[in-house]
């Protein structure tokens, strides 16, 4: 699991109650099952309205994505790439045949599969490309769920207000429930705005930020794979690949990449 989606969630939670409680409030006064309702469950319809069924029944999965711990693709994809290239020098690029389906992602499948069936590099990178634009629509379309949802749930939270006050307004001859009644109509806002900004839009920015480190990966493989194709050194195979890498990743990768080498040279 990402523990930082999971601890930035109960971090805001927990600094919003501690403020609070800290002012004199009781962390009760802002339960309000109604405005729950009104809010997460307004929320929740307009969504449903706003979205096809196909794209909404990949939710649970993108809860998965944003709540999972991401493996350090790139670095993965690079050592791939150089173990392709080396093996494709050695013997030949149809050898690459046996070693596709060892790997697990679809897009470099695809790609060995179209370097060994003899495709023309340019078409090569041409439907490579087409993949990763329609991949990379297809995240934006999840993210854009939450995105959704955060616009939503402040207006719900508005509505419930309103639906709140005219509560408040039909019962004015009772002035000793005026206060506790405007307080609850308020928490339906409190609901909206904290649920759009503490919970919808951050999983949305932690979908697109998931997404771009995910095509980071795809154009490596795309131009590892046309490299292979192009029969380039391994070793400057890998150099190229790095450039992708920010520079405190190269700098990782070069020093583990030392240290794998050290250690083969003591077992030898």
């Amino acid at each position: 699991m990402d523990l930082t989606t999971l601890l930035g969630l109960l971090g805001g939670l927990a600094s919003l109650l501690i403020a609070f409680v800290m002012e004199g409030g009781s962390p009760t006064a802002l339960l309000g099952v109604s405005a729950g309702l009104i809010v997460f469950g307004g929320t929740i319809g307009a969504v449903v309205i706003a979205f096809p069924s196909d794209q909404l029944r990949n939710v649970w999965s993108l809860l998965k994505v944003a709540f999972k711990k991401p493996q350090d693709e790139p670095l993965i994809v690079i050592d791939q790439l150089v173990e392709l290239a080396m093996t494709a020098r050695r013997e030949g690029i149809l050898s690459l045949e046996e070693k596709i389906e060892g790997y697990s992602d679809d897009f470099l499948k695809n790609g060995i599969r179209l370097i060994v069936d003899g495709v023309d590099p340019e078409l090569v990178r041409s439907i490579l490309e087409t993949e990763l634009s329609y991949i990379e629509a297809r995240h934006e379309g999840g993210a854009g769920v939450f995105e959704a949802a955060g616009g939503f749930a402040p207006t719900m939270g508005i509505i419930g207000t309103v639906m709140g006050l005219i509560h408040v307004l039909g019962n004015l001859s009772n002035i000793s429930k005026l206060g506790p009644l405007i307080a609850t109509a308020f928490i339906a806002t409190l609901y909206g705005v904290g649920s759009a900004n503490l919970l919808w839009l951050p999983l949305a920015y932690k979908l697109k930020s998931r997404s771009k480190r995910e095509m980071l990966t795809k154009e490596i493989i795309l131009e590892g794979i046309l490299s292979i194709q192009a029969g380039e050194n391994p070793t400057i195979l890998g150099q190229k690949l790095r450039v992708f890498l920010a520079p405190t990743e190269r700098l990782a990768k070069a020093k583990k990449d030392e240290a794998g080498a050290e250690a083969g040279s003591l077992n030898a």
